[in-house]
């Protein structure tokens, strides 16, 4: 049901300015400007992992700047919503066949049909590099590039970050 809802949210992705509007003050100028480059659909579910942090208190700057942002290395190219539904079932269901598809030394290199696959399997270290370049602190890069790891131990504050946003974005 959940990734029903998610679906069709993606077909339907438009969200209105003011929650955009109040998100974006999480971000730095440069930050916004990463923010901008993100599909709608991107955007929105950024917004709302936002929102979900700070339903339950969050409030530490690096986590939400890193919820609107982990995503943003997605903005490298376009990923079809097919592909999006088959990265979701692969996932779950076949990792090794997605692991195969997501395979290929650049996007540029992969067939016009896997690029989708490569984008989503590189986007988090593309965004990583991004928010460095943007002047994003070493915690909010961090998060960015290691936001689809599993978390292994909880050693230290950037670990129970993670947690928080790994939860976050998976309810959205």
């Amino acid at each position: 049901m959940y990734r029903a809802k998610q679906f069709f949210g993606a077909l339907t992705a438009n969200f209105n300015d003011h929650a955009v509007q109040d998100a974006a003050r999480f971000l730095t100028p440069t930050q916004r400007d990463l923010f901008q480059r993100m599909a709608p659909n991107d955007k929105r579910h950024s917004v709302q992992v936002c929102e979900t942090l700070r339903q339950i208190g969050a409030d530490d700057p690096d986590l939400l700047a890193a919820a609107l942002l982990h995503d943003v290395g997605k903005a490298l190219g376009h990923i079809w919503l097919w592909q999006r539904t088959c990265i979701v079932l692969l996932q779950r269901w076949a990792p090794g066949l997605l692991s195969k598809l997501s395979s290929c030394s650049s996007v540029n290199e992969a067939p016009w049909w896997r690029r989708g696959f490569v984008i989503n399997h590189i986007h988090p270290e593309v965004g990583a590099r991004w928010a460095a370049d943007a002047g994003s602190s070493p915690t909010v890069v961090a998060l960015i590039r290691r936001h689809q790891e599993p978390v292994r131990t909880i050693g230290c504050d950037e670990d129970r970050l993670m947690v928080t946003l790994q939860w976050a974005d998976g309810v959205n």
